[in-house]
């Protein structure tokens, strides 16, 4: 009995770990609205980043204003390596990050670490 009970533990656990890093999870994701020619988003950091894909207009100057809420250290920076911007991000407070929209296409970002990402287009 013990056999079959740790059995289907772990197959439920397999499942969840396949689940967690292959599964299609819902993305929230956001466009930026234009005002005075200026465009600005905010992503807040708890646990990943919301939102995690965010649209910009080319052309247009652009912010996204992060605002860090988690404790962990993996999410003290934002890297965007296509930009050659690697950001602190101090928890509670805002940081401001300008993005080039001079080229449309889609740009990563990540933490510190590399483990938590978001995306960028500009179209």
């Amino acid at each position: 009995m013990t056999k079959v009970i740790v059995l289907i533990v772990g197959l439920a656990i397999i499942g969840f770990i396949l689940w967690w890093f292959f599964g299609n999870h819902q993305v929230d994701q956001t466009t930026a609205n234009v005002k005075d020619n200026n465009q600005s988003v905010d992503v807040e950091v708890n646990g990943g980043y919301s939102p995690e894909v965010v649209t910009l207009k080319k052309g247009v100057p652009a912010t996204i204003n992060f605002t860090r809420k988690d404790a962990s250290s993996c999410l003290d920076r934002v890297v965007f390596s296509d930009f050659g911007i690697n950001q602190e991000l101090p928890q509670n407070e805002q940081r401001t990050v300008e993005i080039d929209t001079s080229k449309s296409g889609e740009f990563n970002w990540a933490c510190g670490m590399d483990m938590f990402h978001g995306k960028v287009i500009i179209k």
